[in-house]
């Protein structure tokens, strides 16, 4: 059994893998000041909800993009499984994969884990993955596992938040998509020219990728949405090939099928 813990901006979503599927997925919001202890308890009722138990997991492997937030979720991981079982998604895991990370310094583990996904679903093609999280990342790896380059983008609801709290009268709205590009009130008004907005931002940053891909190489592109968001725009189902709202915690996975099989052959 796996444990499989992404550490995001906005959420920390969980997932535990068992055979041959992911069992059991949980999320709860990113905090920065949340105790060891809270931690260990949050982990052990979400097993003690389930058929599952924690003496189960034989491994766990931990990507994080908040360094703040990460002693306190590792610590808790330590502690429920033992630090021999427990890996830490950095430049040293990199080394093991079958991908060309570029920049790993500057790149954040996600979309490592995102591109390690891609890759390996669409093998011999070219891939962009569209993550709609925190912030809208588009990472593009070539047919040979190289990882060509990322674009960032504010996600949608850090769109509509910094909108929400930098104006006097506007308020905070949900994620609706609009039937109409006229908005005929105000909280109509915003959803239009975000989800809409962010809809045409999408399809031409897919366009400009694909054009610059077919200077480049000679090969098949395939696009993947994943995030927690990326079923909200509709319109982006024919412009996307799959959409995958867990393929970072897939990623993590294979990320660490790669490390531990790697480590076998020492």
């Amino acid at each position: 059994m796996l444990l499989a813990v992404d550490i995001g901006n906005s959420n920390i979503v969980y997932g535990v893998y068992h055979n041959g599927g992911w069992q059991h997925q949980w999320r709860e919001e990113t905090d920065n000041e949340q105790p060891l202890l809270d931690q260990i308890t949050a982990i052990g009722k979400e097993f003690s909800a389930t058929e599952l138990s924690p003496d189960d997991v034989e491994s766990v492997i931990l990507s994080s993009v908040v360094p703040h937030c990460t002693p306190a979720v590792l610590g808790a991981l330590l502690r429920l499984f033992g630090e021999d079982i427990v890996t830490v998604v950095d430049e040293s895991t990199y080394r093991h994969l079958p991908i060309h990370i570029l920049n790993p310094q500057e790149i954040g583990s996600d979309l490592v884990a995102n591109a390690v996904a891609g890759f390996m679903r669409f093998q011999n093609a070219a891939v962009t993955v569209v993550d709609f999280g925190t912030a809208l990342t588009f990472t593009t790896i070539s047919s040979k596992g190289h990882i060509m380059g990322v674009s960032i983008a504010p996600g949608l609801n850090t769109a509509i938040k910094s909108l929400f709290n930098n104006t006097a009268a506007l308020p905070e709205v949900p994620l609706d998509y609009p039937e109409s590009v006229l908005g005929i009130n105000t909280i109509h008004a915003i959803q239009s020219g975000v989800l809409m907005g962010y809809t045409g931002m999408v399809k031409y940053m897919i366009e400009q990728i694909k054009s610059e891909l077919n200077c480049q190489i000679d090969t098949t592109h395939f696009v993947i949405a994943t995030g927690g968001l990326s079923s909200i725009l509709t319109p982006l189902k024919d412009v996307v090939d799959d959409i995958d709202p867990i393929l970072t915690l897939e990623g993590l996975r294979l990320i660490s099928e790669f490390y531990q099989d790697e480590q076998r052959l020492r």
